[in-house]
């Protein structure tokens, strides 16, 4: 299914040009208009999904996989020093566009892009909390 109104949707299916570097018939893989740095590339699938809650574990399987070949494959084109694979989920988390997608981002020494956080401590409490609730 596809949503009219989604930017997602029409570039993962062509009805907006985009530097495609990869596509399938789920996905197709473009170059991030606003990267984070050079070769930040997105995987975006051809079906609406709102987030990762939304898609079948078939799909989000075949998603990682995905990942995982065009990493490798970028990594050598790029002669990056690492990666960042990147899915956001609901607003709270940064997600800005409604519709799934992975943010394939190569990583240079130095590039100053900021996906850090301030390291915490689990604390007995939260462990206990959320291990006797999960199970």
């Amino acid at each position: 299914m596809r949503e009219e109104n989604c930017i997602f949707c029409k570039l993962a299916n062509g009805q907006i040009p985009s530097a495609t570097i990869y596509e399938d018939e789920d996905f197709r893989v473009i170059l991030d208009l606003s990267p984070a740095s050079k070769g930040h590339a997105l995987i975006i699938p051809k079906e609406h999904f709102r987030n990762l809650y939304d898609l079948s574990e078939e799909i989000a399987a075949k998603a990682l996989v995905l990942a995982k070949k065009m990493i490798l494959k970028l990594t050598d084109v790029l002669k990056c020093d690492g990666y960042n694979i990147v899915q956001n989920n609901e607003e709270v988390a940064g997600q800005s566009v409604f519709h799934f997608h992975i943010h394939l981002i190569p990583r240079y020494k130095g590039d100053h892009v900021g996906l850090n956080w301030k390291m915490g401590t689990l604390s007995e409490e939260d462990k206990n909390e959320i291990l006797n609730k999960i199970k």
